[in-house]
C-alpha cells in the first residue's frame, strides 16, 4: 500500500480521511433534531451547518454580526432552498455575547438536540477579549465552556421530552499536543512577555479536549443521555490561520509540498458530522475523533486531574467576572 493508500484507508467506523460529511451522513433523517453550530460563517463550520441542514436539521448559525451571519444564511440557500437556518448574534470572545445568545436561544427555542463547539482562533498577536483574558482561551475555551453551561438544560431536558440522545461535540485539533498542560492559571495564560501565538493556540486546543472528557464523566454520573465527544478535524486550508506571519511565497510553497495530506473542506468537516448524526457513536462518551474514527490524544489530554484544574479553573473565571455556573 502507497503512502496515499495507507493515509486514505478507512477505519472501523468505515470512514477514513478523505471521506466527506455528506458521505458520513448519507441517508441519515435529521428531521427532528436541532443544532447550534458555533463558527459556522466559513470553513468546516459552515460545511457542517450545510450538511445538517442537508439532512434536514433545523440550524442555527451565531454571528458576531447578522448581517455577516445572512449573508451565509443566504448562499447556503441557495444551494438548498428548503434548509431551516437561523442567524443569531453571539461573540464568543465576549462573556456578555454568549450570555445574551444562550438567554435569547432558550426562550425562542423549545429544543436543542446537539451542541457544536467549532469556532476559533489561531495564531493571532497577543490580545486580551473585553473580559480581560487571552484572546485565544477566551474564544476557544471559555466562551464554549460557558456557551455549552448555559445550553446544558434545554438539552438534558430535549432529550428527556424526545427521547433521542444529545451530541455535544468539541472541535479541537492535534495541535493540542504542542501543550504542556501548565497554563490554567490567569498570570501565565495573561503573560505577554512569554506569549507564543501557536502554543497559546495549542492551550486552547487541550483545553476542548479536557472539557469535553470532563462534561462527559459529570453527565454520566448523573445519567444524562447526553454524550460529549472532541476531535481533530485535520489539516485544512482555511482563513483560520489568517493571524500566521508568513512570507506568502514560503506559505505557497508549503502548501504545494503538503497538498498530498491536506484536507478539503467537505473532509475536513466530516468527523463533526459524523459524530453530531451517526447511529454508531450512540452512547460514545467521553472520546477523541480523528477521520471519523476513534484515536489516542495526548497524554496531557487524558490527565482526568488536569481535567478537574481546568473545570475548577474556567469556574472561576466565570464567577471573577458576575457569571457563576
Amino acid at each position: 500500500m502507497g503512502l496515499l493508500g495507507w493515509l486514505w484507508r478507512a477505519g472501523p467506523s468505515g470512514f477514513g480521511s478523505s471521506s466527506t460529511a455528506e458521505q458520513v451522513t448519507q441517508g441519515i433523517d435529521a428531521s427532528q433534531l436541532t443544532a447550534i453550530v458555533t463558527g459556522a460563517t466559513n470553513g468546516i463550520g459552515k460545511e457542517t451547518a450545510r450538511v445538517l441542514a442537508l439532512r434536514g436539521a433545523k440550524v442555527i448559525i451565531p454571528s458576531r454580526t447578522l448581517d455577516s451571519g445572512l449573508k451565509v444564511k443566504q448562499s447556503l440557500l441557495e444551494q438548498n432552498p428548503s434548509a431551516e437556518l437561523h442567524v443569531m448574534e453571539m461573540d464568543l470572545s465576549s462573556l456578555d455575547s454568549v450570555d445574551s445568545f444562550a438567554r435569547s436561544f432558550n426562550s425562542s427555542h423549545k429544543h436543542l438536540n446537539i451542541l457544536i463547539n467549532n469556532a476559533g482562533i489561531m495564531a493571532c498577536p497577543f490580545q486580551l477579549s473585553r473580559d480581560g483574558i487571552e484572546l485565544q482561551f477566551a474564544t476557544n475555551h471559555l466562551g464554549h465552556f460557558l456557551l455549552t453551561n448555559l445550553l446544558l438544560d434545554k438539552m438534558k431536558a430535549t432529550s428527556k421530552k424526545m427521547g433521542v440522545q444529545g451530541r455535544i461535540i468539541n472541535v479541537s485539533s492535534n495541535g493540542h499536543r504542542r501543550s504542556d498542560g501548565s497554563c490554567f492559571n490567569l498570570d501565565k495564560i495573561n503573560d505577554q512577555s512569554k506569549y507564543k501565538p501557536f502554543v497559546a493556540y495549542a492551550h486552547s486546543k487541550l483545553a476542548n479536549i479536557l472539557h469535553a472528557n470532563e462534561l462527559s464523566k459529570h453527565l454520566q454520573e448523573e445519567g444524562s443521555n447526553v454524550t460529549v465527544n472532541s476531535l481533530h478535524p485535520g489539516v485544512i486550508f482555511t482563513n483560520l490561520g489568517s493571524h500566521i506571519q508568513m512570507n506568502p511565497t514560503l506559505m505557497k510553497s508549503l502548501a504545494a509540498l503538503a497538498k498530498p495530506i491536506l484536507k478539503s473542506i467537505p473532509e475536513g468537516a466530516a468527523t463533526t458530522c459524523y459524530l453530531a448524526l451517526h447511529p454508531k457513536v450512540k452512547d460514545v462518551t467521553g472520546k477523541y475523533f480523528a477521520d471519523c474514527n476513534e484515536a489516542m490524544p495526548s497524554p496531557k489530554a487524558r490527565d482526568e486531574m488536569l481535567g478537574k484544574t481546568l473545570w475548577e479553573f474556567s469556574e472561576e473565571l466565570l464567577k471573577r467576572r458576575g457569571r457563576p455556573v
